[in-house]
């Protein structure tokens, strides 16, 4: 059985159980913390958590996103540095920098550039799981021995370390309360990305 610490609002500490554990398992597993740079792709309910235990565990956490409006939200989630990836040439300074990547997007998009990013025998990991099979360019892996992997979530023992952790931190997911009347309305902002950064329902409406 689980226990959620006292000090965690439950509402805010629900989807810790999906969001938290599928992003602090692989940040965990591949040593994220102090003297090493991770990069986040995507700022929504699963890139979120990722930024808050990254910079948790004292890593430099470089947020990558596509939005100039998320760029205030991720530093105050705790990004040191937000890179725009519709920039012209934005991964060019950065190349063979990070030691790890979270990549936190659902939607089909090129993963390449992100692996110029890394170091020699460096990760990049996959969270978001998109519908599409997923393009890997031989020779974005085989200069620099890189290591491309995914990850879901984890068991039980783990689950109760991050909420132990999260306890410790005082993190919990950023959520908009609803109710199942405006369960429509919820799923309509949910397929636009209008959310910040999970929806929970409150069962009290039933």
């Amino acid at each position: 059985m689980l226990k959620v610490p006292a000090n965690l609002d439950p509402a805010a500490a629900a989807p810790l159980l999906c969001a938290g554990i599928t992003t602090y398992s692989p940040l965990k597993h591949w040593g994220a913390g102090p003297g090493k740079k991770i990069g986040v792709v995507g700022l929504g309910g699963l890139g979120h958590m990722g930024l808050k235990f990254s910079h948790a565990f004292g890593a430099k956490t470089v947020m990558f996103t596509t939005s100039p409006g998320k760029v205030e939200d991720a530093k105050k989630l705790g990004a040191d540095e937000v890179i725009l990836t519709k920039e012209p040439n934005w991964h060019a300074e950065h190349a063979g920098t990070f030691d790890f990547i979270l990549d936190c997007v659902s939607a089909d998009h090129d993963i390449n550039p992100y692996l110029a990013l890394l170091k020699r025998d460096a990760v990049y990991c996959t969270v978001g799981v998109p519908e599409d099979p997923i393009k890997i360019a031989a020779f974005s892996v085989v200069g620099g021995r890189k290591h491309v992997t995914g990850s879901a979530i984890g068991g039980i023992k783990e689950t109760q370390e991050m909420l132990d952790f999260c306890g410790e931190q005082n993190i919990v997911s950023d959520i908009e309360m609803t109710t199942y009347d405006k369960l429509e309305e919820a799923w309509t902002r949910v397929v636009k990305g209008d959310v910040k950064y999970r929806f929970v329902l409150d069962n009290t409406s039933l």
